[in-house]
């Protein structure tokens, strides 16, 4: 086994990417296709199902291309995926609508609904999490009232990973990290919750069975192979949630190992061995990818988001990497310039879907370089606050470990150095949600049998950047004025959609 190689695909928001990893763990290749995102509405979020089998197809006929001789000793692949996504599928497996996204925030009333029929308590002690407008059931109830015609023909609901599993394998199936996300999991007995079915009285039969996140679920078509380009039967292991597998992938396997994930989201998350429930429901408790491991997770729903959305409006397409430059030219902490980056509403620690995006404090004396430099330490604010919360709760870390396409920019690891006040470690560019999913794709078939100790060796330790104590004492004192905004705009904000069209 050890001259074979795995396949770690991650299905992301903006793009699909595969890692192709050899029997030391190493990554010898890795493919990306773009996505497209759609906005039919303000608040809204969706994407194709068939976009993302198509952009997976791409990215293998991509590596099998390029590394046939390694692909001929290919013996598994696993995906990871974004989570929450509600994929509505028909009798024979085809989408009957566009999927409704984790950063969708539609489904408020449904929200309110779900915490009315389960209990707001209950649902904590349960699924370990509130009713909030990302999640899955929501989004169930939303078709249901608002699209009865596509609910009534609504054979099974698949979240995004697991719908390119079925494609791949015929096999429609999730796994404990992702089915943690959709509030009907009962995330301490690792079993659809029958108790908060019944409540909102939901068909336990539109949800797919259950395995083990590492456990083969089945093994490729002959249609999937002819399509990918793979040989037909082989293993397709379950997978896991984008942010389990990035965990995994960086060695944030063991209580007080932190994780900064910067993508289109942004989070931050620490693993626990138990299920450890913040007491006001104000970050998340899911299940990791490893047995008998959780994590709590703190939610920017735009962070990356944010810095896109100012690349393409106000910086004319310029380069992150310009922007970054930009950044710097001007003094830390903007010469007062806040930035609020709500642009989808917000998870942690709001849980407001109606919140926006605010510039707060905009003069005659700020141009482009503050602009540029307060969006990215507005998105960083957005992420203290996840982990001052972690820490409330008991996390003692030393350093954090940092993935995502943020973590690839120098600048922007500073900024999170100064802003958290501890080391910052990037992890490998090549690494994040896909080479988790390889890794478990790998224990899946007897490559990897330990990945409680491969994970950390594999990932290393790159280089540390520590925090600057004189930046890091200017951004305590701006965070201050940051924290104070929200609650004095957030009455503004429901006024501001109530007055839409």
């Amino acid at each position: 086994m050890t001259n074979s190689f795995v396949v770690g695909i991650d299905l992301g928001t903006s793009s699909v990417k595969a890692v192709l990893v050899d029997g030391a763990a190493r990554v010898r290749a890795w493919a990306e296709s773009p996505l497209p995102l759609f906005v039919p509405r303000a608040g809204w979020s969706e994407q194709n199902p068939e976009d993302w089998w198509s952009a997976t197809i791409e990215v293998l006929r991509e590596l099998v291309t390029n590394h046939p001789a390694e692909f001929g000793r290919v013996a598994g692949l696993a995906l990871s995926g974004q989570m929450h996504g509600a994929t509505f599928l028909d009798s024979g497996g085809s989408p009957l609508r566009p999927a409704i996204l984790w950063n969708d925030g539609r489904s408020i009333a449904e929200c309110r609904e779900i915490t009315r029929l389960v209990g707001f308590e209950q649902l904590l002690h349960t699924v370990g999490n509130p009713a909030l407008e990302g999640f899955t059931a929501p989004k169930l109830l939303w078709v249901r009232r608002h699209e009865p015609e596509i609910f009534s023909r609504t054979a099974s609901v698949l979240l995004p990973k697991d719908f390119v599993n079925m494609r791949l394998t015929g096999v429609y199936s999730t796994e404990p990290s992702d089915a943690s996300g959709t509030l009907l999991f009962d995330i301490s007995r690792g079993i659809w919750s029958e108790e908060v079915l019944t409540a909102l009285d939901l068909d336990a039969r539109l949800l797919p069975s259950l395995r083990g996140s590492s456990e083969v679920v089945g093994h490729l078509t002959g249609p999937a192979a002819a399509a990918t380009g793979l040989a037909k039967g082989l293993p397709v292991t379950s997978g896991g949630a984008d942010n389990a597998c990035a965990a995994l992938a960086a060695g944030v396997v063991a209580p007080g190992t932190i994780l900064v994930s910067i993508g289109t989201s942004g989070t931050v998350l620490s693993p626990e061995l138990r299920p450890a429930v913040e007491p006001l429901g104000r970050l998340h408790t899911f299940c990791h990818v490893l047995d008998g491991c959780w994590y709590g997770m703190g939610v920017v729903l735009s962070a990356g988001g944010s810095l896109r959305w100012f690349r393409d409006v106000v910086m004319a397409g310029a380069t992150y990497e310009a922007i970054a430059r930009e950044a710097s030219s001007a003094p830390a902490g903007s010469d007062g310039l806040v930035f609020l980056p709500y642009l989808s509403g917000e998870r942690t620690p709001h849980a407001d879907a109606q919140a926006r995006g605010v510039f707060f404090g905009l003069s005659l004396g700020h141009g482009r370089a503050h602009l540029s430099r307060a969006v990215l330490e507005g998105i960083t604010f957005a992420l203290r606050d996840s982990l001052d919360l972690l820490r409330e709760t008991g996390l003692r870390a030393a350093v954090v470990r940092a993935t995502g396409g943020g973590a690839a920019s120098a600048f922007w690891m500073q900024l999170l150095a100064d802003v958290f006040n501890l080391p910052v470690a990037a992890m490998p560019a090549e690494g994040g949600p896909a080479y988790g999913a390889a890794l478990l794709a790998g224990r899946g078939v007897g490559l990897f049998p330990r990945l409680e100790e491969l994970a950390p060796a594999a990932a290393g330790m790159p280089p540390v950047v520590s925090p600057d104590p004189a930046r890091a004492e200017i951004y305590d004192r701006l965070y201050r004025r940051y924290r104070s905004l929200y609650p004095a705009l957030a009455d503004r904000f429901k006024d501001a959609e109530a007055v839409g069209p």
